[in-house]
């Protein structure tokens, strides 16, 4: 990687330089010089530590080799996008011809130099895994971790190969060979961490039985853990894996269902179906192994599914009702609305416990299957967005309790009585039955008008009698009407006032307070009482009236 790459740089140095004089833009010349002086900086700090190496000299090799690897790999990189760059100038730019061509002719050399630097890194984490054979304590900890870090750098490695492969690419050059030779080390090292999950996926689920077995066994415990840290580690690695494999349009799809399999988190790009199609048949091979060897017990299995399910079932009913009957000889002050969910949560919590127990009981996990639930609740919440603003706003109504069943009400546009609440919607009898299933958004984002939600109302009346008429005779005669009625209430008062001196009627207004259920009661026997009255009494309600006056004017004579 020395040779190659160093004569490219220069070359690019001198060739761009000499371009700078024909070049019409300066500041596209500015820019990729900037970047090719950069590179160069970074190539003579490689060549310099690979130096340092290969003379011997007293220096720590493995931190050397790590830091030249690590710059030859970001080298690498930004060589990538330089000849991306020079591959979108114009194609008459002087320039990008001189470049593209110097760029053809040296940049193959760099993929047999990379794929040496891999198998490099790949000789030094053999050779410190077979030196932990030897070691112990916090030095065995020091050479393991250093391992990670080498396979680390190993898949940095094959992302520069994959830069490099782009960037051949972006040269109009073959990059076939280089697919073929780092499509097959993907493969290899796919397969191999897909064995090593598979193997530390199931050595986890033993130590954890038996971790459960034996809580304070902290042998068990610390062995546990560091299984588990291993296999995030190779999980991480295999999804590193697995993207670069589709950047190489190499297909993966086994890999991304063993990556679902094993919890990893995903993504929409994820619901391909190929991966789909890799997880049924791992499931069907699954289950038809289970069926030849385990058929018996299979059987067995599903009858306690059916069974537990059935006794949680019964389970969740009853726990409704003691919740519902609970509420009801507790006298609580609560909702309908309140008590329904309640109810609803707790045979719905117990109901829940049930299958995930009955599931546990035929073996089948429900850490991937809660994910997928997961997963599939953003993708409906995010499609029913209005439901669960209605949701959202029956919550609040539910707090704030504006109204409760039987209540008469004013929302949205639409009155009558509350027949039925939901987190949902609100149904609502209008007065000439009829059925109005209003959403709750629209009630709460809107003015909400509860007009019995008072125990005492007050009934506003106005009658109006002739300027003719004993004013004291009809206040009389409202006053002993409102006294007489068994349904006005003597506190508070009533309200009894003349109130204005209309066009054609002195106005008096008629204020009781009676119980809400009585108020139309109430409101028609006094009209009709007062009608009676009035006309017994000599008392007339007018009606509107003008006075006309009519002038005679007579023509003058003549």
């Amino acid at each position: 990687m020395k040779t190659p790459l160093h004569l490219l740089l220069v070359a690019l140095l001198l060739f761009a330089v000499g371009a700078g004089a024909q070049q019409p833009s300066t500041t596209t010349s500015a820019d990729l010089l900037a970047q090719v002086g950069q590179i160069e900086r970074g190539i003579a700090q490689v060549r310099a530590l690979s130096q340092h190496l290969d003379e011997g000299m007293e220096v720590d090799r493995e931190a050397i080799s790590y830091r030249r690897d690590t710059q030859a790999f970001n080298l690498i990189r930004d060589l990538d996008a330089l000849a991306r760059q020079v591959a979108a100038l114009p194609e008459g730019d002087p320039l990008r011809a001189q470049m593209l061509r110097r760029l053809q002719e040296d940049f193959s050399g760099l993929g047999e130099s990379l794929f040496h630097r891999t198998q490099d890194l790949s000789a030094r984490i053999e050779h410190f895994t077979q030196a932990l054979e030897s070691q112990s304590g916090t030095q065995k900890l020091s050479t393991e971790a250093y391992i990670e870090a080498l396979k680390n750098l190993r898949i940095q490695s094959y992302q520069a190969a994959a830069d490099l492969i782009d960037g051949r690419a972006a040269l109009g050059l073959p990059a076939e060979a280089l697919i073929e030779s780092l499509g097959g080390q993907l493969f290899v090292l796919a397969e191999t961490l897909t064995g090593k999950l598979k193997f530390t996926g199931s050595a986890g689920r033993a130590l954890s039985q038996r971790l459960k077995d034996d809580p304070q066994n902290t042998e068990v415990d610390e062995a546990a853990r560091s299984l588990a840290l291993r296999h995030a580690e190779n999980r991480e690695r295999l999804e590193d894996v697995s993207d670069l494999m589709e950047r190489l349009g190499i297909d993966n799809s086994q890999y991304k269902a063993e990556l679902l399999q094993q919890g990893q988190s995903f993504s929409i790009r994820d619901f391909e179906k190929d991966v789909f199609v890799q997880l049924l048949e791992q499931g069907s091979h699954t289950v038809k192994t289970a069926l030849t060897n385990n058929g018996p017990d299979f059987v067995f299995r599903a009858l306690v599914f059916l069974l537990i399910v059935l006794v949680f079932r019964v389970l969740s009913r009853l726990v409704r009702r003691l919740v519902i009957a609970a509420f009801e000889r507790s006298g609580a002050d609560m909702s309908t609305l309140l008590k329904d969910v309640l109810a609803s949560v707790s045979g719905g919590s117990v109901m829940i416990v049930g299958l995930l127990i009955a599931l546990a009981q035929v073996g089948i996990s429900v850490g991937p299957m809660l994910a997928g639930l997961g997963v599939a609740g953003f993708i409906v919440g995010f499609a029913l967005q209005d439901t669960l603003g209605n949701f959202a706003a029956g919550g609040m109504i539910l707090i704030y309790r504006p109204y409760d069943v039987d209540d008469f009400v004013e929302v949205a546009g639409a009155s009558g009585l509350v027949k039925k609440m939901s987190l949902v919607s609100t149904t609502i009898t209008t007065f000439d039955n009829q059925t109005l299933v209003v959403p709750n958004s629209k009630i709460w984002g809107d003015v909400i008008k509860n007009v019995t939600a008072q125990k005492l109302r007050r009934v506003d009346l106005e009658f109006g009698i002739s300027y003719g008429d004993d004013v004291e005779l009809a206040e009389n005669v409202l006053s002993e009407i409102v006294k007489n009625h068994q349904m006005v209430l003597d506190t508070p008062a009533p309200l009894i006032k003349l109130h204005s001196l209309g066009d054609s009627s002195v106005n008096f207004i008629v204020r009781p307070w009676v119980k809400t259920v009585d108020y139309w009661t109430v409101y028609w026997d006094i009209t009709r009482e007062v009608k009676l009255r009035f006309d017994r009494e000599g008392i007339s309600i007018p009606f509107p009236q003008r006075d006309l006056h009519v002038y005679e004017e007579r023509a003058p004579t003549v």
